[in-house]
């Protein structure tokens, strides 16, 4: 997921379009943020749902901070401790499309009204709503923004956990060959593992209402 240098015209370019669009009403405040990175999942097509709770959030970005999974018996001979001093979890770990190992986004992610992007054409404001009485978080995209209008195709991220059975889920069994992954295409699977995969969105800034 290093896309911060690639990006910063195109995050820049959606601030600026976002200010100028009817999103910026005089009862809301932006307020602009370093990049952050959501983990969604949803129906691409979907411009609201459930399931928000099962999303999660990088407040910084996580590939610059990634171990390459030719360094992952480095990665065990520290402890697990990754460099950038987050802590690996063989039990629960994620990839990104470089064959990065990545430290786990913030589950789950917290309300509120999130500015985002997909570093394309669209950016819109993404509420997300605090757990229901019914245990239900749910999620809207606002003028009309489907999730795959927000969802930043060159990121790709999976999380990889064992499969049922004890078989042993461990980066050791990724394939390098099978780095980078396209645009827009499904992580790998990894032998003994189950995989789930993740759009990545892209947030720029915060609403508030006055």
């Amino acid at each position: 997921m290093r896309t911060m240098r690639p990006l910063l015209g195109c995050v820049l370019l959606a601030i600026g379009l976002f200010m100028l669009s009817p999103h910026s009403k005089a009862d809301a405040v932006f307020k602009p943020i370093p990049t952050q990175y959501i983990a969604a999942l949803g129906d691409p097509g979907a411009t609201s749902g459930i399931g928000a709770d099962s999303w999660g959030l990088w407040r910084v970005d996580p590939g610059p901070r990634g171990v390459r999974l030719t360094g992952y018996e480095t990665l065990k001979a520290d402890g697990g401790v990754a460099p950038a001093q987050w802590k690996f979890d063989g039990s629960d770990w994620w990839l990104e499309e470089h064959g990065l190992i990545m430290e786990q986004p913030e589950f789950p992610i917290p309300p509120g009204k999130y500015v985002v992007t997909g570093g394309r054409e669209t950016t819109a404001v993404l509420t997300v709503h605090a757990k229901g009485d019914d245990g239900v978080q749910r999620w809207e995209l606002d003028q009309g923004a489907t999730l795959y209008d927000v969802t930043h195709l060159r990121c790709r991220s999976a999380r990889y956990t064992p499969a049922a059975g004890g078989e042993s889920c461990s980066p050791a069994k990724a394939q390098m060959s099978a780095f980078p992954v396209a645009p827009g295409a499904a992580m790998p699977p990894v032998e003994g593992c189950n995989k789930q995969d993740y759009e990545v969105l892209i947030v720029i800034g915060m609403v508030a209402d006055n």
